[in-house]
Protein backbone atom coordinates (compact mmCIF):
# COMPACT_ATOMS: atom_id res chain seq x y z
CA UNK A 1 0.00 0.00 0.00
CA UNK A 2 1.48 3.70 -0.84
CA UNK A 3 2.22 5.62 2.38
CA UNK A 4 2.55 9.64 2.63
CA UNK A 5 5.56 9.04 5.22
CA UNK A 6 8.29 11.37 4.19
CA UNK A 7 6.51 13.11 1.20
CA UNK A 8 5.66 17.05 0.44
CA UNK A 9 2.03 17.78 -0.36
CA UNK A 10 2.72 19.19 -3.01
CA UNK A 11 4.03 15.47 -4.37
CA UNK A 12 0.86 13.88 -2.78
CA UNK A 13 -2.02 16.31 -2.86
CA UNK A 14 -3.88 15.20 -5.79
CA UNK A 15 -4.11 11.47 -4.17
CA UNK A 16 -5.69 13.09 -0.97
CA UNK A 17 -9.78 12.69 -0.89
CA UNK A 18 -11.63 15.40 0.88
CA UNK A 19 -14.96 16.69 1.32
CA UNK A 20 -14.08 20.24 0.11
CA UNK A 21 -16.75 21.29 2.22
CA UNK A 22 -15.14 24.91 3.25
CA UNK A 23 -12.83 22.97 6.44
CA UNK A 24 -16.69 22.15 8.15
CA UNK A 25 -16.25 18.84 7.49
CA UNK A 26 -19.42 16.21 7.40
CA UNK A 27 -22.83 17.16 7.93
CA UNK A 28 -26.53 15.29 7.11
CA UNK A 29 -26.36 16.81 3.61
CA UNK A 30 -24.59 14.48 1.04
CA UNK A 31 -20.80 15.88 -0.31
CA UNK A 32 -19.17 14.87 -3.00
CA UNK A 33 -15.89 13.25 -2.49
CA UNK A 34 -13.10 14.81 -4.12
CA UNK A 35 -9.44 14.30 -4.88
CA UNK A 36 -6.82 17.60 -4.16
CA UNK A 37 -6.87 18.84 -7.64
CA UNK A 38 -10.84 19.32 -7.37
CA UNK A 39 -12.20 16.28 -9.58
CA UNK A 40 -15.01 14.43 -8.36
CA UNK A 41 -15.66 11.19 -7.60
CA UNK A 42 -18.65 8.62 -7.70
CA UNK A 43 -19.22 8.62 -4.26
CA UNK A 44 -21.27 10.86 -2.06
CA UNK A 45 -20.78 11.34 1.51
CA UNK A 46 -22.91 12.68 4.55
CA UNK A 47 -23.36 11.83 8.64
CA UNK A 48 -26.02 9.40 7.74
CA UNK A 49 -25.85 7.99 4.41
CA UNK A 50 -23.69 7.21 1.36
CA UNK A 51 -24.58 7.25 -2.08
CA UNK A 52 -22.75 6.23 -5.34
CA UNK A 53 -23.24 8.96 -8.51
CA UNK A 54 -21.60 7.98 -11.33
CA UNK A 55 -20.60 10.61 -13.89
CA UNK A 56 -21.58 8.26 -16.26
CA UNK A 57 -23.65 5.03 -16.29
CA UNK A 58 -21.65 1.49 -16.15
CA UNK A 59 -22.31 -1.74 -16.47
CA UNK A 60 -20.63 -1.81 -13.18
CA UNK A 61 -21.35 1.11 -11.10
CA UNK A 62 -20.96 -0.69 -7.86
CA UNK A 63 -19.51 -4.07 -7.10
CA UNK A 64 -18.98 -6.09 -4.14
CA UNK A 65 -16.90 -9.22 -4.71
CA UNK A 66 -15.45 -12.04 -2.71
CA UNK A 67 -12.05 -12.06 -2.00
CA UNK A 68 -11.61 -14.50 -5.25
CA UNK A 69 -12.57 -11.91 -7.01
CA UNK A 70 -16.03 -13.36 -7.87
CA UNK A 71 -19.29 -10.63 -8.29
CA UNK A 72 -21.56 -10.64 -5.12
CA UNK A 73 -23.26 -8.03 -6.30
CA UNK A 74 -23.38 -5.64 -9.30
CA UNK A 75 -25.10 -2.04 -9.75
CA UNK A 76 -25.48 -1.82 -13.74
CA UNK A 77 -26.51 1.67 -13.97
CA UNK A 78 -26.31 1.26 -17.65
CA UNK A 79 -29.51 -1.07 -18.01
CA UNK A 80 -30.77 -0.45 -14.43
CA UNK A 81 -30.45 -3.45 -13.32
CA UNK A 82 -29.10 -4.80 -9.84
CA UNK A 83 -27.37 -8.41 -10.00
CA UNK A 84 -26.47 -10.78 -7.31
CA UNK A 85 -24.77 -13.74 -6.34
CA UNK A 86 -22.12 -15.89 -8.43
CA UNK A 87 -24.49 -16.16 -11.54
CA UNK A 88 -25.15 -12.81 -11.96
CA UNK A 89 -29.06 -12.89 -11.82
CA UNK A 90 -31.26 -10.17 -11.93
CA UNK A 91 -32.12 -9.38 -8.22
CA UNK A 92 -35.95 -9.35 -8.37
CA UNK A 93 -35.84 -12.19 -10.99
CA UNK A 94 -39.56 -14.12 -11.18
CA UNK A 95 -40.99 -16.81 -13.26
CA UNK A 96 -44.38 -17.53 -14.37
CA UNK A 97 -46.08 -20.92 -15.53
CA UNK A 98 -48.34 -21.96 -17.89
CA UNK A 99 -49.39 -25.87 -18.33
CA UNK A 100 -51.90 -28.06 -19.19
CA UNK A 101 -52.08 -31.89 -19.55
CA UNK A 102 -53.46 -33.93 -22.15
CA UNK A 103 -56.44 -31.79 -22.27
CA UNK A 104 -56.99 -29.87 -25.21
CA UNK A 105 -58.69 -32.84 -27.23
CA UNK A 106 -61.37 -30.30 -28.09
CA UNK A 107 -59.05 -28.13 -30.39
CA UNK A 108 -59.37 -27.57 -34.04
CA UNK A 109 -56.79 -27.42 -36.39
CA UNK A 110 -54.93 -24.42 -36.81
CA UNK A 111 -56.51 -22.63 -34.16
CA UNK A 112 -54.99 -20.71 -31.46
CA UNK A 113 -55.62 -21.56 -27.73
CA UNK A 114 -55.13 -20.09 -24.77
CA UNK A 115 -53.23 -21.96 -21.99
CA UNK A 116 -54.26 -22.20 -18.33
CA UNK A 117 -51.43 -20.44 -15.66
CA UNK A 118 -50.31 -22.62 -13.14
CA UNK A 119 -51.61 -26.15 -13.74
CA UNK A 120 -55.31 -26.33 -14.68
CA UNK A 121 -56.43 -29.63 -16.69
CA UNK A 122 -59.24 -27.40 -17.93
CA UNK A 123 -59.44 -26.08 -21.53
CA UNK A 124 -62.41 -26.03 -23.93
CA UNK A 125 -63.09 -25.02 -27.75
CA UNK A 126 -64.12 -21.33 -26.88
CA UNK A 127 -60.83 -20.54 -25.39
CA UNK A 128 -59.95 -19.73 -29.12
CA UNK A 129 -57.99 -16.56 -30.00
CA UNK A 130 -57.74 -16.70 -33.63
CA UNK A 131 -56.68 -18.72 -36.87
CA UNK A 132 -54.46 -16.24 -38.02
CA UNK A 133 -50.57 -17.29 -37.81
CA UNK A 134 -50.26 -15.10 -34.99
CA UNK A 135 -53.39 -14.66 -32.28
CA UNK A 136 -55.80 -12.21 -32.70
CA UNK A 137 -55.10 -8.68 -31.59
CA UNK A 138 -58.43 -8.62 -29.68
CA UNK A 139 -60.92 -11.13 -28.20
CA UNK A 140 -64.36 -10.25 -27.01
CA UNK A 141 -66.01 -12.48 -24.29
CA UNK A 142 -68.97 -12.66 -25.43
CA UNK A 143 -69.86 -15.79 -23.39
CA UNK A 144 -67.93 -18.18 -20.76
CA UNK A 145 -66.11 -15.22 -19.49
CA UNK A 146 -65.30 -17.82 -16.39
CA UNK A 147 -63.31 -19.86 -19.13
CA UNK A 148 -60.65 -17.37 -19.52
CA UNK A 149 -60.03 -15.54 -16.10
CA UNK A 150 -57.48 -18.57 -15.46
CA UNK A 151 -55.55 -18.27 -18.29
CA UNK A 152 -54.11 -14.75 -18.74
CA UNK A 153 -51.61 -13.15 -15.84
CA UNK A 154 -52.66 -9.35 -14.88
CA UNK A 155 -49.48 -7.52 -14.56
CA UNK A 156 -49.69 -5.38 -11.26
CA UNK A 157 -46.07 -4.08 -12.35
CA UNK A 158 -43.69 -2.76 -15.26
CA UNK A 159 -42.03 -5.91 -15.99
CA UNK A 160 -38.96 -6.90 -18.71
CA UNK A 161 -39.08 -10.36 -20.30
CA UNK A 162 -35.80 -12.34 -20.23
CA UNK A 163 -36.34 -15.77 -21.73
CA UNK A 164 -39.37 -18.16 -22.27
CA UNK A 165 -38.89 -21.86 -22.88
CA UNK A 166 -42.03 -24.29 -23.12
CA UNK A 167 -42.92 -28.34 -23.73
CA UNK A 168 -45.00 -30.15 -25.36
CA UNK A 169 -45.70 -33.77 -25.69
CA UNK A 170 -48.62 -35.30 -27.82
CA UNK A 171 -50.52 -38.47 -26.45
CA UNK A 172 -51.37 -40.59 -29.63
CA UNK A 173 -48.40 -42.02 -31.91
CA UNK A 174 -49.15 -39.09 -34.55
CA UNK A 175 -48.42 -35.99 -33.86
CA UNK A 176 -49.06 -32.40 -35.65
CA UNK A 177 -47.28 -29.60 -36.60
CA UNK A 178 -47.36 -27.01 -33.35
CA UNK A 179 -46.43 -23.34 -32.74
CA UNK A 180 -46.53 -21.09 -29.92
CA UNK A 181 -46.79 -17.49 -28.95
CA UNK A 182 -46.25 -15.28 -25.95
CA UNK A 183 -49.41 -12.51 -26.18
CA UNK A 184 -49.55 -8.84 -24.36
CA UNK A 185 -52.84 -7.09 -23.91
CA UNK A 186 -54.51 -4.47 -22.77
CA UNK A 187 -57.76 -5.66 -20.64
CA UNK A 188 -60.90 -4.20 -19.86
CA UNK A 189 -60.94 -3.96 -15.97
CA UNK A 190 -64.85 -2.11 -16.03
CA UNK A 191 -67.39 -4.25 -14.03
CA UNK A 192 -69.46 -3.77 -17.05
CA UNK A 193 -70.71 -5.77 -19.97
CA UNK A 194 -66.70 -5.01 -22.07
CA UNK A 195 -65.16 -6.16 -18.28
CA UNK A 196 -62.67 -8.90 -19.36
CA UNK A 197 -62.29 -8.29 -23.10
CA UNK A 198 -58.77 -7.86 -24.51
CA UNK A 199 -57.56 -5.82 -27.30
CA UNK A 200 -53.86 -3.83 -28.73
CA UNK A 201 -52.33 -7.71 -28.89
CA UNK A 202 -48.76 -7.62 -29.62
CA UNK A 203 -46.15 -10.73 -30.20
CA UNK A 204 -43.75 -10.96 -26.96
CA UNK A 205 -42.11 -14.12 -28.04
CA UNK A 206 -42.61 -16.98 -30.64
CA UNK A 207 -40.74 -19.59 -32.09
CA UNK A 208 -40.82 -22.30 -35.24
CA UNK A 209 -43.29 -24.61 -36.25
CA UNK A 210 -42.49 -27.96 -34.43
CA UNK A 211 -43.32 -30.68 -36.37
CA UNK A 212 -44.22 -33.89 -33.42
CA UNK A 213 -43.49 -37.82 -34.46
CA UNK A 214 -46.25 -38.49 -31.54
CA UNK A 215 -46.17 -39.68 -28.14
CA UNK A 216 -42.54 -41.41 -27.96
CA UNK A 217 -41.12 -37.93 -26.89
CA UNK A 218 -41.12 -34.64 -25.75
CA UNK A 219 -40.38 -31.27 -27.61
CA UNK A 220 -38.08 -28.08 -25.79
CA UNK A 221 -37.93 -25.04 -27.86
CA UNK A 222 -36.56 -21.68 -26.17
CA UNK A 223 -38.54 -18.67 -27.94
CA UNK A 224 -37.59 -15.32 -29.25
CA UNK A 225 -38.35 -12.60 -27.60
CA UNK A 226 -39.70 -10.42 -30.12
CA UNK A 227 -40.96 -7.45 -27.04
CA UNK A 228 -39.31 -7.85 -23.94
CA UNK A 229 -40.84 -4.91 -21.76
CA UNK A 230 -44.60 -4.96 -20.87
CA UNK A 231 -46.40 -2.21 -18.97
CA UNK A 232 -48.25 -2.95 -15.54
CA UNK A 233 -52.07 -2.60 -16.38
CA UNK A 234 -51.86 -5.57 -19.34
CA UNK A 235 -52.06 -8.97 -19.48
CA UNK A 236 -49.97 -11.85 -21.08
CA UNK A 237 -51.22 -14.78 -23.09
CA UNK A 238 -49.63 -17.95 -23.76
CA UNK A 239 -51.07 -19.48 -27.01
CA UNK A 240 -51.09 -22.88 -28.65
CA UNK A 241 -51.67 -23.90 -32.12
CA UNK A 242 -51.91 -27.04 -33.84
CA UNK A 243 -52.23 -27.81 -37.65
CA UNK A 244 -53.86 -31.33 -37.25
CA UNK A 245 -56.02 -33.04 -34.92
CA UNK A 246 -53.82 -36.01 -34.62
CA UNK A 247 -53.08 -36.28 -30.89
CA UNK A 248 -54.18 -33.95 -27.51
CA UNK A 249 -51.08 -32.32 -26.00
CA UNK A 250 -49.29 -31.57 -22.73
CA UNK A 251 -48.19 -28.14 -22.01
CA UNK A 252 -45.77 -26.64 -19.93
CA UNK A 253 -44.29 -23.55 -20.95
CA UNK A 254 -41.98 -21.19 -18.36
CA UNK A 255 -41.62 -17.07 -18.47
CA UNK A 256 -38.78 -15.71 -16.91
CA UNK A 257 -39.20 -12.18 -16.36
CA UNK A 258 -37.70 -9.38 -13.96
CA UNK A 259 -39.54 -6.40 -12.46
CA UNK A 260 -38.72 -2.85 -13.56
Amino acid sequence: MASFTGSALKDVYKDILHTSNSNTGLSTSLKTITCGDGDGTALQLSTNALKVLPAADSTSALEIDDKDGNNLLTVDSTNNLVKLGIGQHTANTQYLNFSVSSSVSTMSANTHYVIPVGNNTYITAVQDIGTGTNPDASKTLATYSDRFVGHFFYLMDNITIDRVTWWVGADEATGDTVRAHVMSYDIETTSGATSGDLSNGAVCADGGDITSAGYEQNYYQQMTIQSADVNAGKVLVFAFRQDGVNSDYSIHATIKYHLR
